[in-house]
């Protein structure tokens, strides 16, 4: 069921998102090789503490999963599309990049967001593969309007990636993004990928997360052991990133942002 948030709760969530967008960036600057992604966990868990919020991610069991998710961040590294899971092994060295998602609780409201980050300096390939995934987020973004749908923005993104010339690039199609609000993951269910007029009818009040991932490669995809992170299949890298908007009658209104 597609929930239309009320203005008091958007006022939360909008609240919400800018505390999470805040944490999110004060974690990026903490990252250089020699960092682990358990440090990055737990300098996550220590600003989201400082708050009064809540971490989303922690101890959460989406449906399907066999277990609870054990950490606060979900750390995704060079071949790891999404759902990594923080490990003290787990040591950044120049050239990785990483994918940083995270959602946060605040008054009973969710919000989510990920960004890819560059560790040092990193191959020209694997850096315009993060410059065109935020790019693609941004033109779902701007797809995502009243009386539009949900079709629209998969199109949107799904042309933007393939009139792409420099690499091929695979959408990862088996992930997507959702509705978000009273519960971290809610409907509607948003591919990156679609046709236009397709899909749930955006309705001004709707909050949703837009998410594209895309791969330096096949847009195939396994599961790790752990039940949680997915690699690409070629084991090329992958690059997420995220925006929790609000649909209005124009312009969606992006509310993870400072």
């Amino acid at each position: 069921m597609i929930i239309i948030k009320t203005p008091e709760e958007i006022e939360i969530i909008r609240e919400g998102g800018k505390r999470l967008a805040d944490v999110l960036y004060r974690v990026k600057e903490i990252i250089k090789p020699g960092v682990s992604t358990w440090e990055l966990n737990k300098y996550t868990e220590k600003l989201i503490k400082e708050t009064g919020d809540c971490p989303a991610f922690l101890n959460y069991r989406p449906e399907g999963a066999n277990k609870p998710y054990p950490a606060s961040l979900c750390v995704s590294v060079n071949d790891e599309v999404v759902h990594g899971i923080p490990n003290k092994n787990r040591i950044l060295k120049e050239g990785d990049i990483i994918a940083l998602d995270l959602g946060l609780k605040h008054q009973e409201l969710f919000t989510d967001m990920a960004i890819t980050v560059a560790v040092g300096n990193v191959a020209p390939a694997s850096l315009k593969l993060i410059q065109i995934t935020e790019q693609a987020l941004q033109v779902g973004i701007e797809a995502a309007r009243g009386g539009n749908t949900t079709g629209d923005i998969g199109s949107a993104i799904e042309s933007f990636i393939h009139s792409r010339k420099e690499a091929k690039y695979g959408i990862v199609e088996v992930l997507s993004g959702h509705g978000v609000g009273r519960a971290i993951h809610e409907d509607p269910y948003i591919p990156n990928f679609g046709k236009a007029g397709k899909g749930e009818k955006l309705i001004p009040g709707m909050v949703i997360a837009i998410e594209p991932m895309i791969n330096l490669g096949t847009k195939n995809v396994i599961i790790d052991n752990d039940g949680y992170t997915f690699h690409t299949a070629d084991r090329k890298n992958s690059a997420h990133f995220e925006h929790t908007i609000l649909i209005t009658e124009g312009e969606a209104e992006i509310l993870t942002r400072i």
